[in-house]
């Protein structure tokens, strides 16, 4: 007995190699995706599939000391009892999340915390689930080292998609050296109230535009295959109509017809979802009173069954918990979660719209078993597509070579160039001629790093960024003395010295006064949950613009004008850069001041990209993707209103003082042998739209054509005029190119009065030209069927 009991021992002992050798298919990376999902599905609890939905906030879920970077005790717990699947902004640092350059993390240091998090989760859980880490990267990586590059309201402002797409690659190979998989952005919303907060993260007022943007940012971030090295996912915010809230207020109802969201607020989100998107973020706002994040129209029958998306649905911060809160359509926290996972939301942002609310609503019946497998189901197919199961680790060795590189620099400098805007050059001021003698820079935005960065941006290191000041230093010789006078901050009254400004103006050849507004956050300033800031109508900080500082008025606040005013009467030639964030009331500018230059928020390279500019190294070929509006009463004051036209009104034009498009140039560019050529079927047809430009000018420049369409007579009302194709062009001085568009039954289609989309025979005005208020040219599509 002794004997043949060892002898079965001994098998035992030898068979449980071989048993361990036996991976489970989930973690076989041979194994076909939806395999792998359904087996780890089988092998969840309850309680897991739960917290594989639930994503925190990251930045507590590190611990960094004299022994380096590690996991923290709140992600122990965190893990141990809420079996979490995401983390979000494991990586920032900013005055919100309390992380500094001494206590926040350095590039690799990011990748080493990042390292230790997935370790921990491969080792000490159950099943070994990776997390998926989300990190805010809109103009950039929102943590420290990485490369600012312009706010979203400027990058649309090249009007050069392909630039953009560059843009977006680097930012998704920085964010992925550290570890983040996920990156927020691109913002779709249509910024049709510039006094909301966060106009600046948008890419403007119209659907084409902001649509060609919307699929540059997802082709840079994702590539052709999602799960390819140096690419992340990108998550497009926020779905949907959040940028026209009533009186401007950020995350209230908005009421908007279904014609105008598919003609208009989701067309962007469309494009970007064909692009391939990953992710979709719901917005906080409710539309005709029903909330985007329990809305089953949008996220099940518009992004899903229209659409065909396939990738996960997050809420914004905290705005499942919205609905039994403001938006008071839940009566509990339990229904609030059932409300949104039935609407078709899969994770939940904060951790606290479900993880314990949305088990009880499982436990009670609220939600079905299959209703919270298909959920989890999505998130982790997309971590198998990430590879997170197969690479979880990143290496930490190459994130020198991948971040804050000379050439991630020089694409920010490019942008920034790229994204300037001549909004007047009376008597061709500019550009400024390098052997001038004495230059008066004065203005509250002149020398300040964070007030060109904008929102959403990590501490920097001193130096890193280059402002005006700085760039104008570095433009001109030795030869040419600057005076710098700051003169007064954007809001605070009370340290104003116009007078020292003036003084320095009067000894100078020409006067460069950078003024307008800040999204810098400081750590004085107190902060919502959601991250938004807490307005104090007594606190002086910079900070006018970012979210949570909605306006009443678009005036520049503080004492600019009154210091722009000043320096005016010295006679001197003065030219005016704005740094902003949302457009500003440059009524008196625009009618005193001879030269106006516009930067919205350049990133880190801006100061040296506008030197570029006001010196000639660069010619600007910006063009606005928004309206400037001359007064609040005009708003909204968007170029592509429904018909009929607008009137004037008793005090003033109806026009805005600078219209969608515009832009100058140190070059002048003529439109010339326009041919219209039409091709039906009974399917579709192709218009194809030539015609020549040509650089007039004695300089090499880029010029934005630009083709506009009217459709005369429609079953439904139309805008007066929509964008429907653009191109940024090089043209060398002297030189004509050709400029070809090809349009089709999609570009000219509406929804009917049958609810379905379809293209109307008829005659179509085609408008060609610099800007929607700058025509050049016009012809005409006759269409002679209907198309569905």
């Amino acid at each position: 007995m002794k004997l043949s009991s060892i002898f079965f021992s001994g098998m035992i002992f030898l068979a449980i190699p071989s048993l361990q050798g036996q991976q489970a298919p989930y973690k076989n990376s041979k194994t076909p995706t939806e395999k792998r999902v359904q087996d780890l599905l089988g092998r969840m609890t309850k309680e897991e599939k739960v917290g594989q939905l639930s994503k925190l906030l990251g930045w507590e879920m590190y611990e960094k000391g004299a022994k380096g970077v590690g996991v923290s005790a709140k992600l122990k717990k965190a893990v141990q009892d809420q079996h979490i699947g995401l983390l979000w902004a494991t990586l920032r640092a900013d005055p919100w999340t309390q992380k500094t350059l001494l206590n926040g993390l350095s590039p690799v240091e990011a990748a080493r915390a990042t390292n230790a998090i997935q370790r921990y989760m491969l080792d000490s859980t159950r099943l070994g689930i990776p997390l998926l880490l989300s990190e805010e990267a809109p103009h950039g990586h929102m943590a420290i080292g990485a490369t600012v590059f312009p706010t979203a309201i400027g990058q649309a402002s090249t009007w050069n998609p392909v630039l953009i797409e560059q843009m977006a690659a680097t930012i998704a190979k920085e964010t992925y050296a550290v570890g983040g998989k996920n990156g927020y952005g691109p913002v779709l919303d249509l910024a049709r109230d510039p006094r909301w907060s966060r106009t600046e993260e948008t890419y403007g007022e119209d659907a084409y535009l902001i649509g060609q943007m919307g699929r540059a940012m997802v082709r840079g971030f994702q590539g052709d295959v999602i799960g390819k090295e140096d690419k992340i996912i990108g998550t497009l915010k926020h779905f949907v109509a959040y940028a026209v809230p009533e009186g401007g207020h950020n995350g209230e109802g908005v009421s908007v017809g279904e014609r105008a969201m598919r003609h208009h607020y989701l067309y962007p989100f469309e494009q970007a979802v064909r692009a391939g998107a990953g992710s979709v973020m719901t917005a906080y706002n409710s539309i005709d009173g029903i909330p985007c994040s329990a809305n089953p129209w949008l996220l099940k029958d518009v992004l899903r069954k229209d659409w065909g998306f396939n990738g996960f649905v997050v809420s914004d911060l905290l705005s499942i918990s919205g609905l039994n809160g403001g938006h008071a359509t839940a009566s509990t926290a339990a229904e609030g979660a059932s409300q949104s996972i039935h609407a078709g939301l899969d994770v939940d942002l904060s951790g606290t719209g479900y993880g314990a609310n949305l088990l009880e609503a499982v436990n009670s019946g609220l939600v079905e078993t299959s209703v919270l497998d298909t959920a989890v189901a999505r998130v982790l197919r997309m971590k198998f597509k990430l590879g997170l199961f197969d690479r979880p680790f990143v290496d930490e060795k190459l994130v020198a070579k991948k971040v804050a590189t000379v050439e991630n620099v020089t694409i920010a400098r490019k942008v920034a160039q790229e994204s300037i805007v001549l909004l007047k050059n009376e008597g061709d001021l500019l550009p400024l001629k390098k052997t001038v003698k004495r230059i008066a820079v004065v203005g509250p935005n002149a020398d300040n790093a964070y007030n060109q960065l904008g929102d959403y941006t990590a501490p920097q290191a001193d130096g890193k960024v280059k402002t005006v000041l700085a760039g104008i230093r570095a433009a001109v010789g030795k030869g040419t003395q600057i005076d710098y006078v700051k003169g007064c901050a954007i809001r605070d009254t009370l340290n104003s010295n116009i007078q020292d400004a003036v003084a320095a103006a009067k000894l100078s050849d020409v006067v460069v006064v950078v003024l307008g507004g800040s999204s810098a956050r400081d750590f004085k300033t107190t902060y919502q949950a959601t991250g938004a800031a807490n307005v104090d109508i007594n606190a002086v900080s910079d900070m006018e613009s970012g979210e949570g500082f909605d306006r009443v008025s678009l005036d520049m606040m503080g004492h600019q004008l009154q210091l722009l005013q000043a320096l005016e009467k010295t006679g001197k030639p003065i030219v005016l850069v704005t740094i902003m964030g949302r457009p500003l009331n440059l009524n008196w500018a625009a009618a005193h001041i001879p030269a106006i230059v516009n930067a919205w928020y350049p990133g880190q390279e801006g100061g040296l990209a506008i030197a570029d500019v006001l010196f000639g190294d660069y010619n600007p070929a910006g063009r606005m993707p928004i309206s400037v509006p001359r007064s609040v009463g005009q708003l909204p004051i968007h170029y592509n209103h429904n018909k009929p036209k607008h009137h004037d009104y008793v005090e003033m034009s109806a026009k805005p003082l600078y219209a969608f498009g515009h832009g100058l140039s140190y070059s002048k560019f003529e439109y010339a042998n326009l041919v219209v050529d039409v091709k039906e079927s009974a399917e579709d047809f192709a218009c194809t739209v030539s015609f020549d430009v040509e650089n007039k000018g004695l300089l090499n420049g880029d010029e934005v054509a630009q083709l506009y369409v009217v459709d005369e007579v429609s079953s439904v009302v139309t805008a007066i005029k929509q964008l429907k194709r653009f191109e940024r062009k090089s043209i060398g001085a002297g030189k004509r190119e050709r400029v070809s568009f090809q349009l089709t039954k999609e570009d000219l289609k509406l929804w009917a009065v049958d609810n379905r989309w379809k293209t109307e025979k008829g005659k179509f005005k085609l408008l060609i030209g610099a800007g929607s208020d700058d025509v050049r040219l016009e012809g005409t599509l006759e269409l002679k069927n209907d198309y569905l």
